[in-house]
């Protein structure tokens, strides 16, 4: 299989909320999840993990529905859920012990070896911990079982840049493997303009868009001018569009061909955040 995570017409309910998700997760590429809070990226998680019990659709991972999944293969996955759920009373060195007991893929070397990468003290209870060093340490307990798969839920929220930046290059270490596979959401979309291969939005329950991140960085662009202006803008050469009281912006496809065609208007290249504003705030097309 060349898709490590496939997710279709993933459906879950809420009071006033409704998920209707499709993506993929190809092995070999890192898949950013973005959208704005309550989007439904940690219920997607969720349901792909077996945390939320779907009310319709399929997940499949490596091949297989994902709630038919055996021990084995469940080995296969690295999960980092933000900073909680490790026992506040246990160091570093007993959950490595304690883990050992649970994986039976556990690499207790490599697990030293992370520590000492990143930094963290060994016998220090995880309640004395700082945010940061919490973060590496749930990192750390999901790689060192030598996993295929990382599901990362806000893995690098509220970090400094510093430790942000190695947790990347720990990311993309990972990926050094082609069969591995990688899903992260996150509100940073900075950290996924460096190291995701695809981005998904999801916006109110549903995917807006599935694309690589090379289109979106080097081929999308957002033409800015006056509503006068604008006026004259052919809504056909327009993904979505955010108007204000003076001014407009409207998201494209082809930066340079739209460049041509309105030599007169200003075409900016877009961050990941800027369309995903355009996306959210404005109208799609």
């Amino acid at each position: 299989m060349n898709d490590a995570v496939i997710i279709k017409g993933l459906k879950k309910h809420y009071d006033g909320f409704d998920l209707d998700a499709t993506l993929t997760v190809p092995r070999g590429t890192i898949v950013g999840l973005i959208g704005e809070n309550g989007a439904g990226k940690s219920t997607t998680i969720g349901a792909l993990l077996g945390i939320v019990a779907p009310d319709g659709g399929t997940v499949s991972i490596f091949g297989k529905p994902a709630e038919k999944l055996d021990a084995n293969a469940r080995e296969r996955i690295g999960v980092v859920l933000g900073e909680g759920g490790l026992p506040d009373t246990l160091s570093p060195a007993q959950l490595g012990n304690v883990f050992a007991r649970i994986y039976q893929r556990w690499d207790d070397r490599y697990y030293g070896e992370l520590l000492q990468r990143l930094d963290l003290p060994t016998q220090r209870r995880v309640k004395q911990l700082s945010t940061g060093m919490k973060r590496k340490l749930s990192l750390a307990l999901a790689l060192a079982h030598r996993p295929e798969l990382l599901v990362l839920d806000e893995p690098t929220s509220g970090l400094d840049p510093v430790v942000r930046d190695d947790m990347l290059d720990m990311f993309l270490e990972f990926m050094q493997h082609d069969d591995h596979a990688m899903l992260i959401s996150s509100h940073i979309t900075s950290d996924l303009e460096k190291i995701a291969d695809y981005i998904v939005l999801l916006h109110k329950g549903r995917v807006a868009f599935e694309k690589s991140r090379d289109e979106l960085i080097n081929r999308y662009g957002i033409l800015r001018c006056g509503r006068e202006q604008f006026a004259s803008i052919d809504s056909g050469d327009m993904l979505a569009r955010r108007t204000r009281e003076y001014e407009c912006d409207a998201l494209v496809a082809d930066r340079d061909a739209m460049r041509r065609k309105y030599p007169g208007v200003t075409i900016d290249t877009p961050t990941i955040d800027e369309i995903m504003l355009i996306y959210t705030k404005g109208e799609v097309l």
